[in-house]
């Protein structure tokens, strides 16, 4: 099994642009589940549209789903996304077409779920072939398909960027193309918004993907390259490398865009005519958020623009409720020889963390399974505190058997047994899984 164990290596990378003035795109990525999402519905209702997307996927990012659990449990985030989307439009004009496009890859053990709807695209590289994963679910493409246009017309026609399918959109279908597959060790993969793949071609991304070894490097030569061509959208790519397990020691999630704290950053620039000129001052460029919508990507049609006077309220509205999700959420890790219980997720927001720990449990690391040592080396995450009490109690059960086979093993070999699990366990271990399994029930 430990042959055949996989982890993600990953980065997530996203920029405003040369033209916008704010980022609707989000992206995550995690050990277990990778995001993105574009959103639109005017200058702040975008932003709120692709954070909600992440908010309610970012809680599967979880060591603990059997494989064949990952796309129900993608595709019922994704409908409550969904529903709260069509629920807000319904309930503020002035979100009237609040929506996102959404593309979620999860993994549990060696194998991979996705889903995905909209124009946004998973490509994955193997070996030097680069390989589109995701069909649009746009205008175009839907002409490609019925062979009322080439796919190299497909790339300048006036319409290119209507999309037919998003979540939000309470009158279209909302069913995602869903697939299953093996994470094959050495694969490459890369979810992107059009901002990227509308201005680099598929050629160029898989050179700079099998070039770059670092995915971070390779996101941010992406970017520069999308940057180049003309940065008219935001750009947002994120990329995971299928590797051992235990290549790579744990790392801390990344959000990237509009669900981050820099969702209001300027862009980095690039080395282009067009980023010249976008340095030159907003004078050059001539867009405040309004003229942003009015020049947008062709999807403003389908959608009424949000008022820009609700910006603030909006934006700080979005940011309580990210602030009140977080703290929703638990998380267990093994620090300084126990297991240790936090309040909240493993991120930061400049000098403010977003986590506390709560408890030190008396759950020694010593008396675990190395299995379990390995996988508290990282946060592993619960949505509740009553799930985070229910993982502790199966941590005790199994280390709980562990020693009771070990026991049973020495007696049956005739060697004197020791009187405890390992020397140096704290004695009231026991009593602590008592109280703790008790807590759980």
């Amino acid at each position: 099994m430990s042959a055949h164990a996989v982890q993600f290596h990953y980065a997530a990378r996203s920029d405003v642009g040369l033209v916008r003035s704010n980022n609707q795109d989000s992206g995550y990525a995690g050990a277990n589940l990778l995001v993105l999402a574009d959103g639109m519905g005017g200058p702040a209702g975008g932003d709120i549209a692709s954070s909600v997307a992440l908010a309610h996927l970012v809680p599967l990012d979880t060591d603990s789903h059997p494989a064949d659990s990952m796309l129900p449990l993608l595709r019922e985030a994704l409908m409550d996304a969904h529903e709260e989307l069509t629920d807000r439009s319904s309930r503020d004009r002035d979100l009237e077409g609040l929506g996102t496009t959404c593309i979620a890859l999860m993994r549990s053990g060696n194998r991979l779920a996705m889903v995905h709807i909209g124009d946004s695209r998973a490509y994955v590289l193997r070996g030097d072939t680069l390989t589109q994963v995701t069909t649009d679910h746009s205008f175009v493409q839907y002409l490609v398909d019925t062979g009322q246009i080439t796919p190299e017309e497909a790339e300048h026609h006036p319409n290119r960027n209507v999309v037919l399918k998003i979540l939000g959109d309470a009158q279209a279908d909302v069913s995602p193309d869903e697939t299953v597959r093996e994470a094959v060790v050495g694969d490459r993969w890369m979810l992107c918004s059009d901002g990227l793949s509308g201005l680099v071609s598929p050629e160029t991304i898989g050179q700079v993907m099998a070039e770059r070894e670092d995915p971070g490097e390779c996101a941010e030569e992406l970017i520069d390259l999308a940057l180049r061509g003309g940065g008219t959208d935001n750009i947002t790519c994120v990329i995971a490398d299928i590797v051992p397990a235990g290549k790579f020691p744990p790392a801390p999630p990344e959000i990237v865009g509009a669900a981050a704290a820099d969702r209001h950053a300027k862009s980095r620039g690039g080395k282009g005519a067009a980023a010249r000129a976008a340095g030159l001052g907003s004078h050059a460029v001539g867009l405040d958020d309004e003229d942003d919508e009015a020049e947008g990507r062709g999807r403003s049609a389908w959608w009424t623009p949000v008022f820009v006077s609700l910006v603030t309220v909006l934006v700080a509205a979005a940011g309580w409720l990210s602030w009140a999700w977080s703290q929703s959420q638990y998380y267990a890790i093994g620090q300084d020889g126990y297991v240790v219980i936090h309040q909240g997720i493993p991120q930061s927001i400049g000098p403010w963390k977003l986590s506390h720990a709560i408890e030190v449990t008396e759950v020694s690391l010593a008396e675990l399974t190395p299995v379990d040592q390995q996988r508290l080396t990282s946060p592993v995450m619960r949505s509740s505190r009553a799930a985070i009490d229910e993982y502790l109690a199966g941590l005790r059960r199994t280390a709980e058997d562990a020693r009771a086979a070990q026991d049973a093993h020495t007696a049956q070999s005739g060697q004197p047994q020791s009187g405890g699990p390992q020397s140096g366990t704290p004695p009231q271990t026991d009593g602590a899984a008592q109280s703790g399994d008790g807590g759980a029930s």
